[in-house]
């Protein structure tokens, strides 16, 4: 099967739940540029909605494409979602950040009505954690936080505890996100226990965000060779 197929039907079928007037929060990552891309086509046909970016890029892609943008600052609420994912278990709990944008994808899920998560199939997984879990952190004092988070892993029972700072390039810089802070990835294995371990993240001085998204989303789309299921919690 082609993954990117798959992403693209997923996206395809979020579609379904966009009607005109929406202001709808534009997802990060691979198969959220697809929704991005076929949302324009819509605009194009006629279809009136406001995107709401959750990264610099998805902004680009958005404007190339002519979905009309709204800043953050201009929103009270958001119609629907429409994001991607790296995990996704039973619970309907995500992993999410492996582009770098958790922190503002959390902000614009949190601040919707609705949060539909598009993925492939292969990102339905029975527990969470094969993926390495995203924290985004402050660059201040960072070495003393990743210790906290790897302590956090080790005391909720993650079947792995490494953690380390996310670098990208030939020279292995650092990775900055559009917050201007650094990620670190925890590679726990398998989360024993998401909700203790999102609890304690956010406990930690010097992280701004972690990547467990946790009841933010009742509708998953997992895209097939041939189609999309549409799940719904």
């Amino acid at each position: 099967m082609s993954a990117d197929l798959a992403k693209l039907n997923a996206a395809r079928a979020a579609l379904d739940f966009i009607k005109d007037g929406m202001v709808v929060g534009l997802g990060t990552g691979s198969t959220s540029a697809h929704f991005v891309r076929l949302l324009g086509e819509r605009v194009r046909e006629g279809l009136r909605v406001k995107g709401v970016p959750t990264s610099e890029a998805t902004k680009q892609l958005a404007e190339q494409v002519g979905v009309p943008l709204l800043e953050i600052s201009q929103v009270t609420s958001i119609d629907v979602d429409v994001d991607g994912a790296d995990e996704i278990d039973p619970a309907f709990r995500l992993v999410k950040g492996g582009g770098g944008a958790l922190l503002r994808e959390k902000i614009v899920a949190a601040a919707s009505k609705e949060m539909v998560t598009i993925a492939d199939e292969t990102k339905w997984v029975d527990t969470l954690g094969a993926f390495p879990l995203p924290v985004e952190v402050t660059r201040f004092g960072f070495n003393l936080t990743l210790e906290r988070v790897h302590q956090v892993m080790r005391d909720t029972g993650c079947a792995g505890d490494k953690v380390v700072l996310r670098v990208a390039g030939k020279s292995n810089e650092p990775v900055i996100t559009d917050g201007g802070n650094y990620v670190l990835d925890a590679h726990a294995e398998r989360l024993c226990d998401p909700e203790a371990i999102a609890f304690a993240l956010s406990q930690i001085p010097g992280v701004v965000e972690h990547g467990l998204f946790i009841g933010l989303s009742r509708t998953v789309i997992l895209g097939k060779a041939k189609g999309a299921e549409v799940k719904r919690l």
